[in-house]
């Protein structure tokens, strides 16, 4: 961090000139459907200032699961391998972000006799594990337990009970849940990249830390990510999460919409949606023609614009109005004051907010990563949200024990061990 960022805050330059200690390195790893994305942090007490971010191509993964290990082991190393270059350091754990199909999320209460004395910590913790106690699938395993208030008699709304004192402690928490046999596979290609996983974190809880301020959260806000393989939805309300979706449909959707359509190579399809893709088929002037390549040594084809942006519509619509009958349905869109924030790859796509308020009739706002210092403009897109917020999530969490025997990764630490 030799110069000065232009887009860095005020005091960052006051920060560089009073050579404040080195802080702590954490890194976020996004092992998407389309791309990976390793972004470094050096953590402050203050803040993070980001030093470092490596991307590559993702190979390996189908809709946030993987399905070849080798592969995905490659690309993982690629971009790890380029934010090392970049942050001029050797990174040994990571923070990494987990998606698709098989996430679950649900709320569950949890009660615990107080009996008139004052409540202690021990007390939150039994009730949270009361609350955590449910059955779930065979095949799943819970990757988050997330308070969302606490009752101490008839006093609702507590986000704090400590010190307070009652006959009956009460809880609501959101518990996520994800197939083992995906995060064990998540968890091999780490392993084989040379990582250590200190923590997996649903994909739309990370993209949480690096967007959304305080007010969101209090007010009521939907965050959705529109990754390459799913679209992960999370609701805020009241400073705490209060519901999670997983949709297995994203970006590369769209794409393969495009490559079936107009009968192009992904890739030259990934390209035109990039270049003349739009959400709204009615603003694309008309007889506009694109070349559009076709497979085998053919010349390109002269079609309509408005063709190619009629593919896409249909699919963006499809996701979001699959997103507004979730929010009705779990009871929380009319908490949602603050409107809907969108973030991942497909954020991007040019009059998406314009198509989204109509749908949602709810103001809606693309999410850029925010309260980071450093080479912000390396971060500065809708892509990096998910990786950076795993590098907030970890500043927030890096005083707990990371071999913590009760936790996800550490019963998986604990699994790994008996099975080699």
């Amino acid at each position: 961090m030799d110069e000065i960022n232009e887009f860095a805050p005020d005091n960052e330059a006051e920060h560089l000139g009073d050579k404040r200690s080195p802080g702590e390195v954490v890194v976020g790893l996004d092992i998407g459907t389309t791309k990976i994305c390793c972004v470094v942090g050096e953590v402050f007490d203050d803040g993070v200032d980001i030093i470092g971010v490596g991307t590559a191509p993702s190979v390996g993964m189908k809709k946030g699961v993987v399905v070849n290990i080798e592969s995905t082991v490659k690309s993982i190393r690629q971009a790890v391998e380029q934010a090392e270059d970049a942050a001029g350091c050797e990174l040994h754990s990571v923070y990494v972000g987990i998606a698709g199909n098989h996430i679950k999320g649900f709320n569950s209460p949890g009660i615990l006799a107080i009996n008139g004395r004052e409540i202690k910590e021990a007390d939150v913790d039994d009730v949270i594990v009361a609350a955590k106690t449910v059955k779930i699938s065979e095949n799943q395993q819970i990757i988050h337990v997330l308070p969302q208030e606490f009752m101490v008699d008839d006093h609702t709304g507590i986000q704090n009970p400590l010190g307070m004192t009652g006959v009956r402690l009460v809880t609501n928490v959101h518990i996520v849940t994800a197939d083992m046999g995906a995060v064990h596979n998540l968890y091999t290609c780490c392993r084989k990249a040379g990582l250590e996983v200190l923590d997996m974190v649903l994909e739309s809880i990370a993209s949480a830390h690096a967007v959304l301020s305080d007010d969101e959260r209090e007010l009521g806000v939907a965050l959705l990510d529109i990754g390459g393989g799913t679209t992960d939805l999370a609701v805020f309300c009241d400073g705490t999460i209060r519901h999670t979706c997983e949709i297995g449909l994203g970006g590369h959707n769209l794409t393969n919409d495009l490559s079936v359509g107009l009968r192009t190579p992904l890739q030259e399809a990934e390209r035109l949606k990039e270049d003349y893709g739009s959400a709204i088929a009615a603003m694309i002037k008309p007889n506009h023609m694109v070349d559009v390549p076709t497979v085998g040594d053919r010349e390109p084809r002269k079609l309509n614009q408005k063709l190619l942006v009629d593919i896409l519509q249909a699919r963006i619509v499809e996701i979001l109005e699959m997103v507004n009958q979730e929010l009705i349905h779990s009871g929380k869109k009319n908490k949602i004051h603050g409107g809907v924030v969108i973030t991942g790859g497909t954020a991007l796509l040019a009059n998406l907010v314009d198509l989204a308020e109509q749908i949602f009739d709810l103001p809606v706002r693309i999410g850029y990563p925010v309260n980071i210092g450093g080479r912000i403009e390396e971060v500065h897109t809708p892509r990096c949200t998910t990786a950076v917020g795993l590098v907030q999530y970890g500043r927030l969490n890096r005083a707990q024990k990371i071999n913590n025997d009760s936790s996800m990764v550490g019963r998986m630490k604990m699994w790994m061990k008996k099975i080699m």
